[in-house]
C-alpha cells in the first residue's frame, strides 16, 4: 500500500488549511484519562514507541520513498481526485520524496516507565519548514498503532500486582512465578495479525509467558530481544481430546503422559465433564501422575472462573465437587504443603490454569477466594485472553495526538483545545511542553520556551530517518519490574 495512504481522508487537505506561512506544526501524545480502564489502572505504561516508530521509517522507506516519484505520486493522485472529486495537486508529496526521509523530530518518554493520565508521552514536529503538513498527516497512523501496546501493557501491569500482592500474603518464597502466572492467550480473538502482535508485546513486556509467537520475532527486530523471550508448556486443545472420543478420556490423559513424560502438560479438561475427570478419572491416574516427571496441568475452559477454580462454597469441604472447585479437588487427590505462612500449595506434580473469560477483577476474586479457603495464589495459573486485550480501544485511556503549538511567519502560537461542551477531558495542554520528574512523579510543564523544551524526560528517539536513544526489551522489563518493586501493593 502507498505510504501516503496511511492517513485520514479528511488530512489530505490540510496542507491548504494551515495558514499562510505555517512553517512548524508541534504535538504530543497523551492519555488524558483512565475513566474506562479497569479498577487499579491509575498510570499508564510508556510501552511501544520504539516499535511504532521503526515501523512507521521502513515502511515510508519500502513503500513510497524506494518507489520511482512519478509512479508512486501519480498513484496517489488519481486516488485522491476520485476520492475527493477533484484534481487532486500532488506537487507537496513530490517535494516529500525528493527530500527522501520523513522530516520529524520524535521526542519520547522512556520505555518501561509508568505516566499519570494527562501527561504527554510523545511528540512530534516537523525539521523542515515546507513539510510543516507532515506532523500531523502522521497523527492517524501514529494513533493507530500506539495506543495498543501502551493500553495491553498497562493492563497487564495491573495484572501483575494483583498476582505480586497475593503470592507476598500466601506464597512470599515463590514470588518469582508471576512471570508466568498471566499467560497471554489473547492472539485468535484480536482484532488483526498486527494488533495481536502490538498487544503481545505490551504483554510481554510484564510477563514472560504467552502464547503469541509472532511477538518473538517482533521483540527480536524492535527490541533487540536475545536468548529467552518468552515461554509456553506443550497443551492440548479440545480436538485432541475429542478425537481421544468421550468414552476413553482417561485413555488420553494416559497417552499424553506417555507421550511427555517430563515437564509440564496442560490438559484441557472440560471437554465433556470436568466434575468426572476430577472425581473420576485423576484418582484413578494419582500414581503415574505423582510418579511422573514433571506438573500435570489441569485446564478448565468454561463456567465461572472464579466458581469453576475456587468453589461455589467460600469455605473447605463442601459437599458436592461443584462447592470445592478445581484447586481444592486437586488437593483431595494428590496433597502437597503447607508453607512457612500457613497456606496450602498443591503437590508440585499437579496444577490448574483457567484461560477462558478472565477480567482484573476475576483474578483479583480467584487469588483472594483461594486465600481465604487457604491455599496460596500461586496454585493456579490465568490465561489473560482477548476478553482483557481486546474488549478495549483508543479511549480506555483517553490517547490523544494534538497540535499545542505552530510556527506562523516566524511567529510562535501557543494553540490549545478545550471544548465548553466537554468534561474537561479533551482539553489540551497548551504550546511547547516539558515533562519532569518532581517527588519521583512525571509532571508536565507546558507553555515552556524552545530552550526549555530541549530539557527534561521527553529524549529524542527519531529525527529525519535516524533514531537516537534506542532501548532494549531487557531495559524496559528492568524499568517495569523495579516499578512494581517499589510500589505498594493494595
Amino acid at each position: 500500500m502507498n505510504g501516503l495512504l496511511l492517513t485520514d481522508g479528511y488530512k489530505t487537505g490540510h496542507h491548504q488549511q494551515y495558514p499562510k506561512g505555517t512553517e512548524e506544526v508541534y504535538s504530543n501524545w497523551t492519555p488524558r484519562s483512565n475513566k474506562y480502564a479497569p479498577k487499579g489502572c491509575e498510570k499508564i505504561v510508556s510501552f511501544g514507541q520504539q516499535y511504532v516508530i521503526t515501523w512507521l521509517h521502513d515502511y515510508f522507506e519500502a513503500n513510497f520513498f524506494s518507489k520511482p516519484k512519478d509512479a508512486i505520486c501519480q498513484e496517489i493522485k488519481e486516488e485522491l481526485s476520485l476520492y475527493l472529486g477533484t484534481d487532486y495537486d500532488v506537487s507537496h508529496y513530490e517535494k516529500l520524496h525528493d527530500l527522501q526521509y520523513l522530516p520529524i523530530k520524535v521526542k519520547s518518554i522512556k520505555e518501561g516507565v509508568e505516566i499519570p493520565v494527562r501527561v504527554p508521552m510523545l511528540t512530534v514536529v516537523n525539521t523542515v519548514k515546507e513539510f510543516y503538513w507532515v506532523t500531523n498527516f502522521l497523527e492517524t497512523i501514529l494513533s493507530t498503532m500506539l495506543w495498543q501496546p501502551m493500553t495491553s501493557a498497562s493492563i497487564a501491569l495491573r495484572y501483575k500486582r494483583i498476582f505480586k500482592k497475593w503470592a507476598t500474603l500466601t506464597d512470599e518464597a515463590n514470588t518469582g512465578f508471576i512471570d508466568f502466572q498471566g499467560h497471554d492467550f489473547s492472539m485468535r480473538g484480536m482484532g488483526s495479525l498486527q494488533s495481536a502482535v502490538l498487544s503481545g508485546m505490551g504483554h510481554a513486556s510484564v510477563f514472560l509467558g504467552s502464547d503469541t509467537l509472532p511477538v518473538i520475532s517482533s521483540l527480536r527486530k524492535y527490541y533487540k530481544a536475545t536468548g529467552f523471550v518468552i515461554g509456553s508448556v506443550n497443551a492440548t486443545e479440545h480436538s485432541v481430546m475429542c478425537a481421544g472420543t468421550k468414552d476413553d478420556e482417561i485413555g488420553t490423559f494416559r497417552e499424553l503422559m506417555k507421550t511427555y513424560p517430563t515437564g509440564i502438560l496442560s490438559v484441557v479438561s472440560d471437554t465433556w465433564d470436568l466434575w468426572k475427570v476430577l472425581t473420576t478419572y485423576l484418582p484413578i491416574l494419582k500414581s503415574e501422575v505423582l510418579n511422573r516427571d514433571g506438573k500435570l496441568v489441569i485446564r478448565p475452559d468454561s463456567g465461572d472462573p472464579v466458581a469453576i477454580i475456587c468453589g461455589e462454597n467460600t469455605a473447605l469441604n463442601g459437599s458436592t465437587p461443584q462447592e470445592k472447585g478445581v484447586v481444592e479437588l486437586l488437593w483431595d487427590i494428590f496433597g502437597g504443603s503447607v508453607n512457612e505462612q500457613g497456606f496450602k500449595i498443591l503437590d508440585t506434580h499437579i496444577g490448574a490454569i483457567y484461560g477462558d473469560s478472565i477480567t482484573t477483577e476475576r483474578a483479583e476474586q480467584i487469588c483472594k477466594q483461594l486465600h481465604d479457603k487457604g491455599f496460596a495464589s500461586t496454585n493456579v495459573v490465568l490465561g489473560i485472553g482477548s476478553f482483557t486485550y481486546q474488549y478495549n480501544t483508543r479511549d480506555t485511556f483517553g490517547f490523544a495526538m494534538k497540535a499545542t503549538s505552530v510556527v506562523v511567519n516566524g511567529e510562535r502560537r501557543e494553540i490549545f483545545k478545550d471544548p465548553i461542551t466537554d468534561d474537561g477531558i479533551k482539553k489540551s495542554a497548551k504550546g511547547l511542553v516539558k515533562v519532569v520528574i518532581e517527588n519521583g512523579e512525571y509532571n508536565l510543564i507546558d507553555k515552556v520556551s524552545v530552550a526549555e523544551e530541549n530539557e527534561g524526560e521527553l529524549k529524542e528517539i527519531y529525527q529525519d530517518g535516524q533514531f537516537y536513544n534506542t532501548v532494549t526489551l531487557n531495559e524496559v522489563r528492568e524499568r517495569i519490574n523495579q516499578n512494581i518493586n517499589s510500589t505498594v501493593l493494595v
